[in-house]
């Protein structure tokens, strides 16, 4: 067993390495490698795995490179609008926020729902309201211009049609699960969305059991993939119950919803997990993922193709 662990995602998708220069590779590796140093730094002192996906999840926020955070798309007016939760196995806690603008760390913000608000889910303008209520780091709209994601606005636009983040299918919202040596699970997530979204659309990633759940007696899960097919299957909270009920394996669980479930719909994706026993699953049907995990005793990995 071991005491300690993380995974972190980036995105799942049509990741290939020969549309990727070494350098954009290299520049996707150090910030999953950031990340995974943050939230091993805190278990391994004996954090608690809540601060460390608050805080791995923060780190790929403040990423350009992945769509969350600074990093997120533009919807259809030119504005971002982003998604965020984290879970708490210890007690089931969660909380989450959607559509919000304008801040940072949505992440950070969703913990903040979780721990001082007596709800779940916030959302637009009066997610917005809690935030700056709980004195969460706000910034204006140049903070969050990023030239390529405004280039696939520009592009979703001219089309008339939505995007899920690249034109090459690439699914990058950013998550991150954990065991603590306490033997306490944690996961969030956190993403932009689609390019061009209208209507305010939500995906999976806010929506606990869809998107993100944790539970000390099962797993930790957070998803990347297309969002509508993921909260119609319950992905995350399905897994755990096929473990609880069923006494599958992580892994089995997992595959059960990645490789079955999921593709029988057309649901393209993937997600990272851990146990209560500190095993790790990365499973996907995509083409790749970002991802990378570290476990007490190993060495840090970091994956992007298949």
């Amino acid at each position: 067993m071991k005491q300690y662990g993380i995974a972190i995602h980036g995105g799942a998708g049509t990741i290939l390495k020969s549309s990727m220069t070494p350098d954009q590779q290299a520049a996707y590796e150090a910030g999953l490698h950031d990340a995974l140093t943050i939230g091993n730094g805190i278990l391994s002192k004996g954090g608690s795995a809540l601060d460390a996906v608050a805080a791995a999840v923060a780190c790929l926020e403040d990423c350009p490179l992945f769509n969350a955070g600074k990093g997120s798309v533009f919807n259809h007016n030119g504005a971002h609008e982003m998604d965020a939760a984290i879970m708490y196995g210890a007690d089931l806690s969660a909380g989450a926020v959607c559509g919000i603008q304008k801040v940072k760390n949505p992440v950070l913000v969703a913990r903040a729902v979780m721990e001082h608000s007596g709800h779940v889910m916030l959302s637009g303008e009066g997610a917005l309201a809690f935030a700056q209520a709980q004195q969460m780091p706000t910034a204006d709209d140049d903070y969050f211009y990023v030239a390529h994601r405004y280039n696939q606005w520009q592009e979703a636009l001219k089309e008339d049609r939505i995007q899920l983040d690249h034109s090459d299918k690439k699914y990058s919202t950013v998550g991150a699960v954990a065991k603590d040596v306490h033997g306490h699970l944690a996961a969030a997530t956190s993403t932009g969305g689609l390019t061009n979204k209208k209507f305010g659309r939500i995906g999976d990633s806010p929506i606990i059991g869809a998107g993100t759940y944790a539970n000390d007696a099962t797993c930790a899960i957070s998803c990347t993939g297309v969002g509508e097919l993921f909260i119609r299957s319950v992905v995350a909270h399905d897994i755990s119950c096929l473990m609880e009920y069923k006494g599958l394996s992580l892994q089995a669980a997992c595959d059960v919803l990645v490789h079955d479930k999921l593709l029988k719909i057309g649901g393209e994706g993937g997600l990272i997990a851990i146990d209560a026993h500190g095993n790790i699953a990365l499973p996907f049907n995509s083409e790749g993922m970002y991802r990378g995990h570290w476990l007490e005793g190993e060495a840090l990995s970091i994956s992007i193709y298949k």
